[in-house]
């Protein structure tokens, strides 16, 4: 009796932990996106809002089933969404190739040094958003540092096309999202057990080896980790094309806010809302099981 009444204890306890930010997120996460998507679903009013009429053509019009009479399946979306994909991607590439060394170099280094180092990647959240992307359009515009310099040593003859590219809006989503790929990748570094990389080596493995069969899936969770934390903001972010990328880049975050802003078709955009929630779901998910296996295969489990 006395375990069982110090389990309640417990469990009431854990509730009243759990409670508040359970209601908490109830009201003001999935309430909203239970609106959402329901609005997906609904036909678009003429001057804006929604009409109470079910009409799932709002996803046809980007999956190729729009309602012939009214809309029609437009290829542009269908391209939205995979230059969205492909910019994500290569933010996550881009990221992990600078942060994975750069892990293994910091946590290599004294305790004083390590934390100031810490301290420097976490720096730039002390400072506006706004602010660190029009810093960039200081030195990527035609009369910006890179190419004033460039053409005062005589390198170049006329200034580069640099801001509002595709490249332009990389560069900001790498420079914004290098600390959400390093902090992962710094803990699992941090873990990492260099007994087994030395008997890796006592055994005859080589560099190459020991890194592909060792320290690669020993730090494989930071990498799963980080690569989501960058993929889904990068996903839907909406503010560094905007500024860097200008009216030639536009993402599926552009698209969502021009369709409840500018174009007042909430269905459509609570339609475009739910396909990258979706998309964040999958990789949620995926994230998970990954977690969840490398739990299984722990030494502690064996």
């Amino acid at each position: 009796m006395k375990g069982l009444s110090q389990s309640n204890r417990q469990r009431a306890q854990l509730s009243l932990l759990l409670g508040p930010v359970t209601i908490f997120l109830a009201i003001f996460f999935f309430t909203p996106l239970l609106i959402m998507l329901i609005y997906s679903f609904l036909m678009p009013g003429l001057y804006g809002g929604v009409e109470w009429i079910f009409y799932p053509h709002n996803y046809g019009r980007i999956l190729g089933f729009a309602d012939p009479t009214f809309e029609f399946f437009d290829p542009v979306y269908i391209q939205i969404f995979l230059r969205s994909l492909r910019i994500a991607a290569t933010t996550v590439i881009i990221t992990l190739l600078v942060c994975y060394p750069a892990a293994f170099q910091i946590s290599r280094l004294k305790e004083n040094w390590k934390n100031f180092s810490l301290f420097l990647i976490a720096l730039p959240f002390f400072a506006s958003l706004i602010v660190r992307l029009f810093i960039w359009v200081l030195i990527l515009k035609k009369t910006g540092f890179i190419n004033s310099t460039l053409m005062s040593l005589g390198i170049i003859s006329e200034p580069l096309d640099m801001i509002y590219t595709e490249g332009a809006t990389i560069l900001g989503m790498v420079y914004i999202f290098i600390p959400f790929m390093f902090l992962p990748l710094y803990a699992s570094v941090e873990k990492l057990d260099w007994t087994l990389v030395k008997a890796s080596q006592d055994l005859g493995a080589n560099g190459f080896q020991t890194f592909f069969r060792v320290i690669l899936p020993l730090t494989m969770p930071g990498i799963i980790g980080g690569s989501i934390l960058v993929f889904i903001p990068t996903l839907g972010n909406f503010v560094v094309p905007t500024v860097l990328g200008g009216a030639k880049v536009l993402m599926l975050g552009n698209l969502i806010e021009q369709q409840f802003l500018s174009a007042r078709n909430w269905p459509f955009g609570a339609a475009l809302s739910m396909l990258v929630m979706t998309g964040v779901l999958v990789m949620l998910f995926i994230y998970i099981r990954s977690e969840t296996k490398d739990g299984d295969q722990s030494p502690a489990t064996k």
